[in-house]
């Protein structure tokens, strides 16, 4: 399969790395974007029908823009990350939820991960739906007491708090402070105008791994215990997903985009300073996730927010921060190296998943170039 797209001197090895990936799974599409202290040296796509510009479903890799939009927002002394949640969102305190605060959704300690019977197609599709749902439902854990990935609804939730307090959703902040002054093509709604971009995901291969139980904790984050249960792939083709942007779950992008989001994040983009400034990346970078994750089964799976991407690839630095999308895409930053890196695929990984197997080599290279 040809790869198209250009390297800087001295990445060859990632062009090689990325074109041995795409060889080995016939009629992929992907792509593959990196920058180094702000300046783009990676941009490679391949794959039918695939350029620089197609736009990818990223599913959960728009968890990484709502968080930076919450950072901003902490950082202007908007939100208060240890304020309780119910003191800005009342009906939030139903079942016992009355301590649990801004900081403790970020770090998936809430217990909220679902509700009992699941979610309809129009609610996972709308924030604005979600979030009277969750405020009403019991945790499934004690609060604090443990963590597990709020796949679907995290964002929902830290949503609500950011409409409550501002007025505003987070997808209108997003635009107007990251997205647009960038030109980011990394989408908490896509515009009806760019449709055309959009390449359908396609399930994977091996017809991915198998369901859990729709009544264990895995089974209830993800939605199994709905009726019917959701399927990712239906659900990022449909357009109401894609012009609504739940930002848990709904984001449409490519690499180019997602590189981006997290230079312009830590080191800035075109000679304009980070947008996070250093407290503030210090307070989202440091572990808020200890021991195995109730969900996922992955350790220390958390930083506030952001996945810890330090301890899923031991390379990058223990600050490393960003996220992945179900269809085995990855994105992050690496504020030691100055490598911002996003990588977007339009086939369901094998095994299913965030985070593709095969960022782990192209991960390496990308550092070994970087130096």
């Amino acid at each position: 399969m040809r790869v198209e797209g250009a390297v800087a001197d001295g990445f060859e090895e990632v062009r090689d790395e990325f074109a041995a990936v795409v060889a080995a799974e016939p009629g992929l599409g992907a792509q593959l974007a990196v920058r180094l202290a702000g300046r783009q040296v990676v941009d490679l796509w391949a794959g039918p029908g695939v350029t620089g510009g197609s736009l990818f479903a990223l599913y959960s890799s728009g968890k990484g823009a709502a968080y930076l939009v919450v950072a901003l927002l902490v950082q202007d002394g908007v939100l208060d990350l240890d304020r309780a949640v119910a003191a800005d969102w009342p009906e939030f305190a139903a079942g016992g939820k009355s301590d649990v605060t801004l900081r403790d959704l970020l770090a998936h300690r809430a217990g909220l991960i679902g509700v009992d019977g699941g979610f309809s197609a129009a609610e996972l599709a709308d924030d604005r739906l979600l979030a009277p749902r969750l405020a009403a439902q019991r945790p499934y854990w004690r609060p604090g007491s443990a963590y597990g990935y709020h796949a679907f609804v995290v964002g929902a939730l830290v949503g609500e708090v950011v409409r409550r307090v501002t007025g505003r959703s987070v997808q209108d902040v997003y635009e107007e402070r990251v997205r647009a002054p960038y030109g980011l093509d990394l989408y908490l709604g896509l515009p009806e105008a760019l449709e055309a971009r959009y390449l359908p995901v396609r399930p994977a291969r091996d017809g991915g791994r198998g369901a859990p139980a729709p009544d264990s904790l895995t089974g209830i984050a993800f939605n199994l215990n709905a009726t019917p249960p959701t399927d990712l792939v239906e659900f990022a083709n449909t357009r109401a997903v894609r012009a609504l942007g739940p930002t848990s779950s709904g984001s449409v992008g490519n690499a180019r985009g997602l590189a981006a989001l997290y230079a312009a994040a830590v080191s800035g983009i075109d000679g304009r300073p980070p947008l996070l400034a250093p407290a503030t990346l210090a307070e989202f970078t440091k572990p808020h996730a200890t021991g195995t994750d109730l969900v996922t089964g992955e350790p220390d799976h958390f930083l506030l927010g952001f996945e810890a991407q330090g301890v899923r690839y031991p390379p990058l630095g223990a600050d490393a921060f960003g996220h992945s999308g179900a269809v085995g895409a990855q994105s992050f930053a690496d504020p030691g190296s100055g490598v911002a890196y996003g990588y977007t695929r339009n086939r369901f990984a094998a095994g299913g998943g965030g985070g593709a197997e095969e960022n782990h080599r192209l991960i390496a290279a990308v550092l070994r170039a970087a130096g």
